[in-house]
């Protein structure tokens, strides 16, 4: 057997650790490792040395607005942003304009990925009052990542906020909801603090407080365990919420963020004003203090960026008229490989964080680790380049990001899709080569 391509002299992330290991590579997905001498021919062998192999790093909370508001992001340029940061996948959320929430919305944008997207992509769709009764037929699909749920509204007008539609939406879904965790009542209850914040976005952790996480993802996570469902809570940001998810690991996973790791409030608004304002919000010093020691206990199942690109001129607007996002998908490997050079976090753990954690938990199929037999997606990095992370380098079309100017140490420096190598030296290769993500629970393509 000739190999399409044979990787060599890179110290390659394995489910056994760090390994001296060549990588074949046949037909898309990885068919040897072992001794180079060993491998047998293959039409293309390149040498990685001093360089690590990691499993294609899969992003599985992205937002990039397409359809509606392609002006921030569309699939085209949020893919290319995500090969150009070591990304091999990514799940993207349902709070487009028009929201996915039907079989004809997720078979758009299913259509308009085709030839367009640059790494391998999937699906939520968002629950809603009209389909709570039908999310489990809608989760089912080929391209579909699962269902999202909003317990309190944050960017789009998908909500789910009363204890009888949680029951209805979790009850109808077999595989694992992605919750965004605040507690709409209380963010009712304490708009005027924003409202009275003009020009102030020192305000927004203030109005979604910790207690506003606390007591959504408490009622939550009580109703899981009532119904028996499996649930995903995405970007917490609370100290308050990690007892109870680690006390809940029968029936829920957690995520955490980059931005959330890195940043702290006020520093962060006082340096950066509306960039830094999202949701659930950048906190104080004590609460990254407690994500850290989640990380570094195990507790933490995923990292992802949560995405959510606006145009500069928007975020430009006084706060709380600003709107809640920031960029991410191309950032998350450098800022975590500088955590992992600080010392925060071996890169066995971030690895387990962001490729194996991910496909874990949504099931994802044939991805997420350096197996023979698993697709070929590989991200390769230099732990030890020194680079400034710059708007220049930034693909998305808002064109920002929050650690613009920020120095870090490690680099992705070759993204490898199905075998294919798409990201070299931070030049995109070739053409879109992304195709639907498999899950072990879909049936089939959606028709309109």
């Amino acid at each position: 057997m000739t190999l399409d391509l044979l990787l060599t002299e890179g110290t390659v992330l394995t489910p056994s650790g760090r390994e001296s290991l060549a990588v074949g590579i046949k037909d898309g997905c990885i068919s040897y490792l072992g001794s180079p001498t060993e491998a047998g021919p293959a039409m293309t062998t390149i040498s990685l040395r001093g360089l690590h192999v990691l499993p294609g790093v899969i992003d599985s909370q992205v937002h990039f607005r397409e359809p509606g508001q392609p002006q921030k992001e569309d699939l085209e340029s949020g893919t290319r942003a995500a090969i150009l940061g070591g990304v091999t996948a990514i799940c993207e959320m349902p709070n487009t304009e028009p929201p996915t929430t039907t079989t004809a919305a997720l078979r758009e944008k299913l259509d308009r990925a085709v030839g367009r997207a640059w790494c391998d992509y999937a699906f939520f769709v968002g629950a809603r009052d009209d389909n709570l009764d039908q999310l489990g037929d809608l989760e089912r699909h080929l391209g579909c990542a699962g269902v999202k749920i909003f317990l309190g509204k944050s960017t789009g007008g998908l909500l789910v906020d009363t204890e009888e539609k949680i029951r209805r939406a979790l009850s109808s879904i077999r595989r694992r909801a992605a919750i965004h965790s605040e507690d709409e009542a209380r963010l009712e209850e304490r708009k005027s603090i924003a409202e009275a914040s003009v020009g102030d976005p020192r305000a927004h952790p203030e109005w979604r407080d910790a207690e506003t996480a606390w007591r959504s993802t408490e009622r939550l996570l009580r109703i899981a365990t009532e119904l028996g469902r499996r649930v995903h809570v995405l970007h917490v940001t609370t100290a308050d919420e990690i007892p109870l998810l680690a006390a809940a690991k029968d029936v829920a996973t957690f995520e955490i963020t980059p931005q959330h790791l890195t940043l702290t409030a006020p520093e962060c608004y006082d340096d950066l004003g509306t960039l830094a304002q999202m949701n659930p919000p950048i906190r104080t010093k004590e609460h990254r203090a407690a994500l850290w020691q989640a990380v570094d206990q195990g507790v933490v199942d995923v990292i992802g960026s949560d995405h959510a690109p606006h145009t500069l001129e928007e975020k430009g607007r006084p706060y709380p008229q600003s709107p809640s996002g920031m960029t991410g998908v191309q950032t998350l490997l450098p800022i975590m490989l500088d955590h992992v050079k600080a010392g925060r976090l071996t890169l066995e753990r971030l690895v387990d964080l962001v490729c194996a954690g991910p496909a874990r938990v949504h099931g994802i199929c044939s991805k997420g680790r350096i197996a023979v037999g698993f697709d070929a997606d590989l991200t390769i990095v230099d732990l030890e380049a020194q680079r400034r992370i710059e708007n220049s380098w930034i693909a998305s079309n808002c064109g920002w990001t929050p650690f613009d100017g920020k120095e870090v140490v490690g680099w992705p420096k070759m993204t490898v899709l199905r075998g294919q190598i798409v990201m070299r030296d931070d030049e995109v290769l070739e053409k879109p080569v992304g195709r639907p993500l498999r899950y072990g629970e879909t049936l089939g393509t959606p028709s309109a």
